[in-house]
């Protein structure tokens, strides 16, 4: 069994920061010891990394990502391979992606397409939750078997009418199974039957470019949903896990449950923390680039949602990546803001923003691998074996150099589409060398992964409940 060694690093989880070396045997962490110890001096290893300088952290875990997803008459522009790829070019090791349950179809048969879709072709490692758009006494019985499986994470939409939503007894149904069998139920919170009635007026009147696709996705229709979802969990007595909170008004009623000890969860990205309605208001359609639901927010949403992740009011933060091309794809949306495709691309760009973040005072360094690594492996069944950097784990490790510079760029990103949401944004930070269970896939900007390394992981139960 090979052995890597890798020293001299600060090693940061989300519980400590410690100067330490990391020894590796195949695919997995054995020990941690004190740089310079006597124990530390004494290993050794075919592979030797100096860290020197540099961060030791686990690898990223995004919890929400739509590789292939068909949407809008098109489908998203990153295959399981490039977007995992690039994945691990940001720093990311496990993505969570999202199986779709066609109306009138089984559960199983979306499970089966997006293994389909994934196998043999993921640079790194991979899970999948589960939509489910259509809630029948059939699919119901199905998340039994699914959780037994390890598909432990079921999503809902409360928007998106004829396509994904489903009603409050509809959803009522889904969380009562899930209170009987562990799984966490997730919720995209937006009232689209209200919605639907304001893009129809809006379109009406003639506004059709890109910045109305925020104002007809108000504020309070999120909250509203978001309020409502919690109250529907109440009464099922089963958790909650909320995606890409981008309100103000939702994270309050996330708070407010959280304070009365519900087990409510919330989850933001970083375009709701570094991207705003001016996006999408700029001129001759490039608004189109930042199309995604929830929408972009004003830019004095921004502090609430700091404010959240550091009192743990959210505790993820993930990509919702979900790329389309501006040629070709969001252009379909010219004269009609409806008919854009809605996502964004962010896969490898999380782990860097989230780090400049930690430079300009945001967040702490321990709470960036927080809602990064540990708190996803956590709420999603991952941890320890992802997650967090300790003996047992899986060797999923980041050589992390903190003062490195890089612009933002869609010529030197590695995601399948043609713009970058972040495009000329300075940060400091880059990943160095990337280790998916103890191979490394990314070593000074060369790529030395291959489709088919990463490897399908089951799930346990939610972790985070209180």
């Amino acid at each position: 069994m090979s052995r890597t060694l890798i020293r001299g690093g600060l090693v940061i989880t989300a519980a400590e920061e410690i100067h330490a070396d990391v020894l590796v045997e195949g695919e997995k962490v054995v020990a941690l010891a004190a740089t310079g110890s006597t124990v530390a001096e004494g290993w050794t290893a075919e592979t030797v990394i100096d860290a020197t300088g540099k961060y030791v952290i686990p690898g990223g875990i995004d919890a929400h990502t739509h590789m292939e997803l068909p949407f809008g008459g098109t489908a998203a522009s990153d295959t399981f391979e490039t977007g995992s790829r690039a994945a691990a070019w940001g720093g990311t090791t496990t993505i969570v992606d999202f199986a779709v349950q066609a109306v009138g179809e089984s559960l199983r048969s979306g499970l089966d397409t997006w293994h389909a879709k994934a196998e043999g072709n993921c640079a790194i490692d991979y899970a999948f939750h589960m939509i489910m758009s259509d809630v029948t006494e059939n699919s119901l019985k199905e998340m039994d078997l699914l959780v037994d499986e390890g598909v432990t994470s079921f999503k809902l939409f409360m928007a998106y009418p004829g396509v994904f939503y489903s009603d409050d007894g509809k959803i009522l149904r889904a969380m009562q199974r899930g209170a009987d069998n562990g799984g966490l139920v997730m919720m995209h919170a937006e009232n689209g039957i209200a919605i639907d009635v304001l893009v129809e007026q809006a379109l009406a009147a003639g506004k059709t470019d890109p910045r109305y696709h925020g104002e007809v996705r108000k504020e309070l229709l999120e909250a509203e949903a978001t309020h409502r979802a919690i109250k529907l969990a109440e009464v099922a007595g089963s958790p909650l896990y909320v995606v890409h909170v981008s309100a103000a008004s939702a994270v309050a009623e996330l708070a407010q449950a959280r304070d009365r000890g519900l087990n409510v969860f919330g989850e933001t990205c970083p375009q709701y923390l570094f991207l705003s309605t001016d996006n999408l208001a700029e001129p001759d359609f490039e608004g189109s680039k930042y199309v995604c639901s929830t929408p972009l927010r004003p830019k004095e949403h921004q502090a609430e949602l700091w404010k959240g992740l550091r009192t743990n009011d959210l505790q993820v933060v993930s990509t919702d990546h979900c790329p389309f091309c501006f040629s070709g794809q969001k252009e379909l949306g010219r004269g009609d803001f409806s008919k854009i495709p809605n996502g964004l691309p962010g896969v490898e760009n999380r782990m860097d923003l989230l780090h400049q973040a930690v430079v300009d005072g945001h967040i702490s360094r321990r709470r960036w691998i927080d809602i990064a690594c540990a708190s996803p492996a956590r709420m999603f069944g991952l941890y320890p074996r992802k997650g967090t950097i300790a003996p047992g784990a899986d060797a999923d490790i980041v050589i992390y150099d903190p003062n490195a510079e890089q612009v933002i760029s869609a010529e030197t990103h590695h995601m399948n589409v043609d713009y970058s949401a972040y495009e000329g944004k300075q940060v400091r930070g880059k990943s160095e060398t990337v280790l998916s269970r103890g191979t490394v896939i990314i070593d000074q900007d060369r790529y030395l992964g291959r489709a088919g390394h990463g490897q399908y992981q089951t799930r346990e139960t939610c972790q985070y409940l209180i």
